[in-house]
Formats: structure tokens, sequence, C-alpha cells
């Protein structure tokens, strides 16, 4: 069998020192690559408990915790952290339940001292549920934005190239983590798994850019070129705008995330994944030249959209064309559509 090809060099995400959070919040709001702002949360709480030691950060953090189970993962050592499938794509490789979060801690310290340790792991829950207070004085004031805010932790792991539709603001507080992020555009290259069947219930890609196997998955050297790698230490900040595809892996016995997620429209507009299973439902199967010219309605009305291209039709009539489209035509057009997948 043919060697698993060597990881490539990529470009790094541009790192910026000493900015302000204000500074952070002017850069943010244009920026449409990763940035990663180095030590903006190094003063929390947190943050500087897991400087002194990996215990003192699980005993700051169990100070806040109120008895919430928490969703949590066991994966077996041969796995080395890596949440994943299994074989052959019909189940994962790890399993999950609910478990008192002191327990997790426990097991967590145990882990530290295996010669193999197996990887446990809590993905994303929500700080103000799980650990409430605990984002008083460790999470950003993104005001006016109010971002869901989640916590994570683990120790080593990987976990699967994916995608987020909100931006997000990833803050390293405790131990290492490395991100590898790929450009929207690349999906085609990164050998998307099944959808709505992934662990996490995100859909992954299938390449492991530790191994890369290019002679099973090719077009994943592309996918490399075109990456940007941050490397975060205890304190860093790293924004991940919409839709970036992002591997991570964190390196230490223990280490925590804290992730600031926000959108740019408002909740009534709905997910814009929905669209792309609608369209899978109804576009999908049509002949290819079918598809074209649907794709170029999608192009006209929406991807190329351009609001003057409706200055022959009087404001008050252009309705579910208005752009932004207000809460009362998307209430409109969302229940015409609710209707219409009755039928």
């Amino acid at each position: 069998m043919k060697a698993a090809a060597p990881v490539c060099q990529t470009a790094r995400v541009k790192r910026l020192e000493q900015c302000s959070l204000d500074e952070m919040k002017a850069l943010i709001a244009t920026a449409e690559t990763p940035l990663v702002f180095g030590g903006l949360c190094s003063h929390w709480p947190l943050v500087q408990a897991g400087l002194r030691s990996s215990k003192q950060a699980m005993t700051y953090l169990a100070q806040f915790y109120q008895g919430m189970p928490v969703t949590a993962y066991h994966v077996a050592p041969e796995h080395d952290g890596r949440v994943f499938y299994n074989e052959t794509l019909d189940g994962f490789n790890y399993q999950a339940g609910k478990l008192d979060l002191r327990h997790l801690l426990e097991r967590l310290q145990a882990e530290a001292e295996a010669d193999k340790p197996a990887g446990i792991y809590m993905g994303s829950t929500e700080i103000q549920r799980c650990l409430p207070g605990l984002g008083i004085d460790n999470s950003l004031d993104l005001a006016p934005i109010a971002p869901l805010i989640n916590i994570w932790l683990g120790n080593p792991s990987r976990i699967a190239a994916h995608l987020d539709l909100p931006h997000n603001l990833a803050c390293n507080a405790v131990g290492k983590r490395t991100f590898t992020l790929f450009p929207p555009e690349q999906v085609g290259n990164l050998y998307i798994g099944p959808m709505a069947f992934a662990p996490g219930g995100q859909d992954i890609s299938l390449v492991d850019p530790d191994k890369p196997d290019l002679e099973r998955f090719p077009r994943f050297a592309m996918a490399m070129e075109a990456a940007l790698t941050a490397e975060l230490e205890a304190g860093d900040v790293l924004f991940i705008p919409s839709m970036w595809w992002h591997h991570v892996r964190a390196s230490a016995d223990f280490n925590v995330l804290i992730t600031h997620w926000w959108r740019d429209t408002p909740d009534y507009l709905g997910r814009p994944n929905n669209a792309l299973l609608h369209a899978i439902l109804s576009l999908r199967s049509l002949p290819k030249a079918q598809r074209q010219a649907w794709k170029a309605m999608f192009d006209h009305y929406i991807f190329d959209h351009d609001p003057e291209a409706l200055a022959h039709i009087p404001e008050a009539a252009q309705g579910m064309l208005t752009t932004p489209l207000d809460e009362s035509n998307a209430r409109k057009l969302r229940a015409d559509l609710t209707n219409k997948l009755k039928r």
C-alpha cells in the first residue's frame, strides 16, 4: 500500500499583536479571511489559571458548575484523538454519553497519566447553561453583537475539517491548538462525507490533513495549497469568517476553547443550509440543461443580485424582492414556502 503523502507547508494566518478589543472589532467587521489576535484574551482568569497548571484551570472551571450533565466523547487510544467515522462510514469511532462535568475532569486527569491516553472530549456546550457566570470574566464583549458563546474542552484531539454558518471568534483559553483553514471554494477538493450523518452533526472532510492519502484523495493537494495554518497559544484569539472550513488539533493534556458565534442577518431570514437542502430535493435530479437554466435564475436573483436591476419595478410592488428583505415579507415568504412543501 502506498504511504500517506507528507504534509505540505501551508501559509500562516496573519497574526496581529497588541490589538485592543475595539481595534479587533473594527478589523473583523470587514475581514474576509482569518486573523489571529495574539494574546487578546491573555488577561482572562481562566487563561491565567491554565498557565499555572491544568489542575488549577480545572478547579477554576468547576466552581461555576451547577450540575447540568454534559455530552462527552470517548475515543479509544488507537485513534490518537481523532473524532471520526468508523471504517464503513455507517457509524462513528467514539462513544458518546451524558456525564457530570466533575467526573469528566477527573477522567481527564487520569488519562494524563496514561502512556497511551484515550481521547476525552466535550464539544460545543453553551457556556451560560453549563457554567453560568464563567463568561462574565472569560468572554469577549462584542456589543452591539450578542454572540452565542460556547465552551469546548478535552485532552489531545483532532476534529475533522468542517464549516460553520456563523462567524466565529475562537479564544484559546487553555493549552495549544492548531487550526488548518480552507477557503469556502475548496469544498470540491476536501472530499466531504455523508450529509446529515456526521460527527457533531456537521458535514466533514474525510481527509486527515496530518496524514493525507493523496492516492485516494488526489484533489486534496490543491486544498492544501490554498490552506492557512494558525498556531494558537493560551490567550490567542482566532477570527474564522463564515463558511471557512477548519480542521482543529488540540495538543496539550488539557485544552479549553471558548467560541463566539454570530450571523450577519437576523434569525427571521432563516438558515441558508435549508435552501441547500431544498435545492437538493427539487433541483439536483433535473437534467443538466434544466439545472443550468436554474443556475442562471439563482445567479440573477441571488448570487449576482444587484438592487439596481429592480429599478423597473416600483418599490411598493417588489414584495419578496425587497433588499434587504424585511421581517413582514420574510414571514409571508416563509408561510408560502411552508404551505407549498406540504403538498
